[in-house]
């Protein structure tokens, strides 16, 4: 093996394995919720984890890596836009506490009137 090989070997091992730790730590919970925004009862999704209510689209600012509820910034998540992702779209946020900004992937049963509204602000 050349030192070019060589390197080209640990380069994709260490890669991999940053995208494997990354991945190990999703913690999926499809949990209801109260909406903080809307105040609708939000029952879980079903298929993945329930991340933004499906009647206005707003999100909490409660997680660093998915599912963690690590976050101390507890910030409601204002639907500012939406953006092509594979076969579907995500919801990009802003956090209205300390704005920074996310995305979600669009559920089956969020509300496509919403949706609509947000993807002309784009």
């Amino acid at each position: 093996m050349n030192i070019i090989s060589y390197y080209f070997v640990k380069i994709k091992t260490l890669l991999y394995n940053e995208v494997g730790d990354t991945m190990k730590r999703f913690n999926e919970l499809d949990e209801g919720f109260t909406c903080e925004h809307c105040g609708k009862e939000v029952t879980p999704l079903g298929y993945t984890s329930r991340d933004h209510c499906p009647y206005c689209l707003y999100s909490k600012h409660i997680d660093i890596m998915p599912g963690d509820r690590k976050n101390t910034c507890l910030g409601l998540l204002k639907p500012i836009g939406i953006e092509k992702y594979k076969d579907t779209y995500k919801i990009l946020y802003e956090c209205e506490k300390c704005h920074e900004t996310h995305k979600n992937i669009i559920a089956k049963d969020d509300d496509m009137n919403m949706i609509i509204e947000i993807s002309k602000v784009n």
